[in-house]
């Protein structure tokens, strides 16, 4: 097995010790922008730290998708889009360091400059910029993506959009944005917007699009071949304006990135056995430990990577909606959560390998600690007191199992937290005082098998709790549309939060993305402490009061009992074809948006 050591990664906390006292003004043009503090590179950097600019150009690399899709526009909201195509086939007017917190340095844009409060940011376009097409990136072109994303795109670019009192242009290449609110992340956010061609689009349905229409955008990649649900094949722009650029140094190396799609990871996982498939991604310890004996790992044709990361767990496992009335009360949510055995789910389906996750934002430093709140995460915590839920402020960890199969105790705390909800056991049933059971579904994608063994073992401790749950299994397509529309009881939950969280808080857990279709905020959490918090942790000007708000909202999602936890993913594990590779330098976010497959190589 091939692992990389935990030192080639940076360590967070001198990266967050350093941004402690450095200056917030910038008073002229410059190559990049931090979140707190300043770019770690110069205006003269050669590469991105973990990027190998010698790395060769060629060859291809194979992923395997699960489930299918009917859309190659990843910008509205209609469609099932392969999600790779948001990331690899579009640019912005700045792109992303994964080796700082949040920082952003020049890609479209040779420069940014913002005002003293960040109450504007100006833009200057590279001259060089240029479509797929050959033709120039111009200020309209800008200013339509922005307009027609916010107003027509999908809604995670619709909350930045209403942010924006004025869009000016200020000359051939210059763009200007002023806020209507005090929200430092919004200079930062608004130059990760992807740009498109305004031509393009003149007489089309923008919102209506899906196979019938193939974006041109500046990438370094065009999509150069599909079949509807089956593949889709990204070809290098031989003519790619950018390949220069000290952020692409050492990036976009492979000739072709092609994503294959099966019906399930079942299906990916023996493609990926058989050689179809020349990269795979494994999220299951037991899995990695046991079944990774096939012919070519043993001949060294396929290698095992582990890679470490210091970025936070996020939140895994099922959501309760509590739109629906039987989750409203945070009682049987906590019921819901004694009821899941996970010691004894972790030793039947990963030997016991995979750590659960403790919290939103466990295994980094912005998580929560242990025990009562103190010092300035109480601060803030205690004017929304009446309101909070039980254990926000005292103190909340999930319940832990004696590991056996049938977890008495907290089944037994489980029936009783139900019965303060005002459920009861009646004839070997759990019903309210009409009589009428408790009962819910389960939504599942039919291509997700971990989650079905994982629901299989569930579904047997709340017979013994006395529910009766359903699960309907259904394609990636009708899955998407019905979390887009919140039309579920309980789904698997997947929400990943970097180590500068920002404006996306409001999409994933603000009270209005609550009510707005498409939002992520599946759980349906309205909460003004929640949204307080959110704009704490957006207008601090200091990282300790950045680091107190993420811990006190931390503490109000974990208490509000919303989604039963499962494994954190605290390393991750990525088998492939020997002739891949990446460097030894990794950043701090690891395995991560942005680096397989943008810094590795193909090399016989």
């Amino acid at each position: 097995m091939l692992t990389k050591p935990l030192f080639f990664l940076r360590p967070l906390t001198l990266i967050l010790a350093g941004l402690c006292t450095a200056p917030f003004a910038q008073a002229e043009p410059t190559h990049g922008i931090a979140m707190y503090g300043t770019p770690a590179l110069p205006p003269d950097f050669v590469s991105l730290p973990y990027a190998n600019p010698d790395a060769p150009k060629g060859g291809r690399i194979v992923t395997g998708e699960s489930g299918s899709f009917d859309s190659l526009n990843p910008h509205i909201l209609k469609g099932n889009v392969p999600w790779a195509l948001r990331f690899l086939a579009y640019e912005s007017l700045m792109g992303r360091s994964w080796d700082e917190p949040f920082t952003l340095y020049g890609l479209l844009a040779e420069s940014i400059e913002v005002g003293p409060d960040r109450e504007w940011a100006e833009f200057t376009l590279r001259e060089g910029a240029r479509f797929s097409d050959g033709t120039p990136v111009t200020v309209e072109d800008v200013m339509w993506s922005y307009e027609t994303l916010g107003t027509v795109g999908h809604p995670r670019y619709r909350g930045t959009w209403d942010k924006i009192a004025a869009m000016e242009k200020t000359g051939p290449r210059g763009i200007r944005f002023t806020f209507n609110e005090a929200n430092r992340e919004l200079a930062l956010i608004i130059g990760m917007r992807p740009i498109l061609k305004k031509a393009q689009w003149e007489g089309l349905d923008f919102a209506d699009s899906g196979l019938d229409v193939i974006p041109i955008s500046t990438a370094p990649y065009v999509i150069d071949a599909y079949e509807a649900g089956r593949y889709v094949s990204l070809k290098r722009n031989p003519d790619y304006w950018g390949n220069d650029l000290p952020f692409r140094r050492g990036t976009n190396n492979f000739d072709e990135i092609r994503m294959e799609f099966y019906g399930d990871g079942a299906v990916a996982f023996e493609a990926f056995k058989a050689g179809e498939v020349s990269t795979f991604r494994e999220f299951n310890a037991e899995k990695w430990e046991t079944q990774y004996n096939f012919p070519a790992v043993e001949r060294g044709d396929v290698v095992k990577s582990v890679i470490p990361h210091e970025r936070p767990t996020g939140m895994t496992g099922f959501v309760m909606n509590t739109r629906r009335p039987q989750f409203e009360d945070w009682r049987v949510r906590s019921a819901m959560i004694h009821a899941f055995n996970f010691e004894f789910i972790n030793q039947a389906l990963t030997g016991g390998r995979q750590p659960r996750i403790a919290s939103y934002f466990s295994n980094s430093v912005l998580g929560m600690k242990d025990g009562p709140a103190t010092d300035e995460v109480r601060a803030l915590l205690e004017p929304f007191a009446e309101e909070l839920p039980p254990g926000a402020i005292d103190g909340y960890a999930l319940p832990v199992s004696d590991g056996s199969a049938r977890n008495r105790s907290n089944i037994a705390k489980a029936l009783d937290l139900m019965e303060q909800a005002g459920w009861t056991v009646q004839n070997g049933r759990l019903a309210d005082a009409t009589g009428t059971p408790f009962t819910f579904d389960i939504l599942l994608q039919s291509a997700d098998t971990e989650s079905q063994s994982i629901i299989d073992i569930y579904l047997k401790a709340l017979e013994r709790l006395g529910i009766s749950a359903s699960v309907t299994s259904v394609d990636s397509a009708q899955f998407e549309s019905r979390l887009q529309d919140f039309d579920f009881d309980m789904t698997y939950y997947r929400r990943g939060v970097s180590l500068s969280p920002g404006n996306e808080l409001f999409l994933y857990w603000g009270q209005d993305s609550a009510t707005s279709t498409g939002s992520s905020n599946l759980m349906g959490v309205a909460s003004p402490a929640v949204d307080a918090m959110i704009r704490e942790i957006l207008t601090s000007e200091s990282n300790d009061g950045f680091v107190a708000a993420t811990r006190a909202l931390d503490r109000i999602l974990t208490a509000g009992r919303y989604v039963i936890p499962i494994y954190q993913f605290n390393i991750s594990r990525v088998a492939h074809a020997k002739e891949l590779k990446f460097p030894d330098a990794l950043p701090i976010y690891g395995d991560w948006i942005g680096w397989q497959p943008d810094v590795w190589w193909y090399e016989d």
